[in-house]
């Protein structure tokens, strides 16, 4: 993963059907991935990166799911994919894929 910031597109700030978006801001991914599986030696499927703080998380189909815990956790509402070629965010307040 590049140290590039990351953020959602203007379609997806302007989304009327999540409230959160505006808490959203273009972060620089704090790791090269899960941070806490690069800590503890553990694999992951896929990376999300927090777009309140920059927190890398591996996804839900990790046997960790250390995005959606990092987001219940911070009550940071809004990951996006930083897998290649994927643009796509979701809300965990909301449950809403956009």
């Amino acid at each position: 993963m590049s140290e590039q910031t990351v953020a959602l597109t203007s379609a997806q700030r302007d989304n009327p059907a999540c409230s959160h978006t505006r808490q959203t801001r273009a972060v620089t991914p704090g790791s090269s991935g899960c941070q806490e599986c690069l800590e503890t030696g553990d694999t992951w499927v896929h990376l999300r990166v927090c777009l309140t703080c920059g927190h890398v998380g591996c996804c839900d189909s990790s046997k960790n799911k250390h995005a959606t815990g990092h987001a219940r956790g911070t009550d940071h509402p809004i990951v996006r994919s930083v897998e290649p070629g994927e643009t796509w965010a979701y809300c965990y307040s909301d449950h809403l894929l956009f």
